[in-house]
């Protein structure tokens, strides 16, 4: 009998990739696939571990899935499993635990688990090219790993050091997925910007597989993820520029507008290294959607030194900032840092940055709504909106837009001009 298997995914953009991975994987053994609040033989949890919040909701989400049905198979898998150990997770009410390097073998876990290969074995011929493309942009892991060692993270202890796919591998996949109807493509990682530097004799980095994967007949955009600063250099912009596909839409990391702060965080760069690599990316694209993330409250951070980060995210003018109150992470440096500050300040200062953002994210939206200003636009979804059903899409720039009646569909692309309209920003094709 065909087991049902429902996910939960925590966390960041490489675990969504790795769980539709083991989506495809499972799918082709022939499991079936079914929301995680329905009733399932199996619950997998894809867990996350970056904070003490992450942990929390890894264990919120293990203990509803048991709630959900006693009698299941429940599965932890990554980074709370390779942070914790098997034996403490299991204590949770788990299973099977699964850790990063194992998630590309669950269906031989779960086989092996479940006692008999029947299962898979009866259904290998299934063919899973007829499950719907909910989607038109694709996550692709690129690498895995980190060896920054920023003070309050734990993720190079979680997830290892740096290791990078060969651009050929990376390639394949996407052809694969052009083929399922796929328009846009991002590749990630956990520090894709370290991408190709563990296996320097192979001559492969960023920009080249960028380049590669613009040479794809049918990838139509490009977005990158977060990338560090110093990775930022005239040159390298002048060749970004140069790729067609690539959405002037860049995620530069921040963390704090204070060099101090910056500096008890081990990020590698100052704020004026920071501002230099904004500046040259504005002079290669023409007013580019930079985002941030930004740490409120990290330890010791004093009233002068979160003024310095509000001048410095007024200065940058980012389209979005990504706030984040300081979470202390058991085994990180800053968990033993002296200076922790009280929820109520991380709380306060965090509101103050939220305001900054809802205003700056306005002002760089208002630039681009113009009849004068051309917007292409990749539909992907139908959202339901004050009543009103609406096909939803995203600019180059990450601008999300809406578009009355049944004109579009999930994976067109049109161009025309934007106009706010109350809480939403209406497209209008003017083609």
């Amino acid at each position: 009998m065909k087991k049902t298997v429902a996910f939960h995914n925590l966390g960041c953009k490489v675990n969504s990739y790795e769980m539709e991975m083991m989506i495809k994987t499972l799918a082709g053994k022939g499991f079936i696939i079914v929301p995680f609040d329905q009733k399932a033989d199996i619950y997998i949890v894809n867990t996350c571990s970056v904070t003490n919040i992450a942990d929390r909701k890894s264990r919120q989400m293990i203990h509803r899935a048991r709630a959900a049905n006693p009698d299941a198979v429940i599965v932890a898998a990554g980074c709370y499993v390779n942070t914790h150990g098997s034996e403490e997770v299991t204590a949770e009410g788990v299973d099977i635990c699964v850790v990063n390097e194992q998630k590309k073998d669950i269906a031989d876990i779960l086989d092996s688990y479940l006692g008999s290969r029947e299962a898979g074995e009866a259904c290998a011929q299934t063919d899973i090219s007829d499950l719907e493309v909910l989607h038109t942009r694709c996550f692709i892991k690129v690498q895995d790993g980190c060896d920054q060692f920023c003070t309050y993270c734990i993720i190079p202890y979680a997830r290892g050091r740096i290791h990078s796919r060969p651009i050929a591998e990376i390639v394949d996949d996407i052809k694969g997925y052009v083929s399922e109807g796929y328009k846009e493509f991002v590749p990630t990682g956990i520090h894709i910007s370290s991408y190709g530097k563990d296996r320097p004799e192979d001559g492969e980095d960023l920009l080249g597989l960028l380049e590669k994967i613009s040479e794809i007949d049918g990838v139509k955009r490009i977005r990158l993820s977060s990338l560090e600063p110093r990775l930022i250099t005239e040159d390298f912009a002048r060749s970004l520029s140069r790729i067609e596909q690539l959405c002037p839409h860049f995620h530069l990391s921040l963390q704090s507008g204070s060099d101090a702060v910056l500096g008890r965080m081990n990020r590698h760069y100052t704020t004026g290294e920071y501002i230099q690599a904004v500046d040259i990316l504005r002079d290669h694209f023409d007013d580019p959607a930079v985002t941030t993330d930004i740490i409120t409250g990290f330890p010791g951070e004093t009233e002068e030194e979160f003024r310095e980060t509000v001048d410095f995210v007024e200065k940058v003018g980012f389209y979005e900032t990504h706030i984040f109150k300081y979470s202390r992470r058991r085994g990180t440096a800053a968990d033993r840092m002296e200076g922790q500050l009280p929820e109520k300040v991380k709380h306060e200062r965090s509101n103050v940055l939220l305001e900054i953002n809802k205003r700056k994210k306005s002002e760089f939206e208002d630039r681009h709504i113009s009849e004068r200003v051309v917007s292409e636009v990749l539909f992907e979804d139908t959202e339901d909106i004050a009543g009103k059903t609406y096909m939803t899409g995203y600019t180059r720039e990450y601008i999300k837009v809406c578009a009355a009646g049944d004109r579009y569909h999930a994976g067109d692309i049109a161009t025309g001009t934007i106009r706010r309209q109350s809480d939403i920003i209406i497209f209008e094709d003017r083609s």
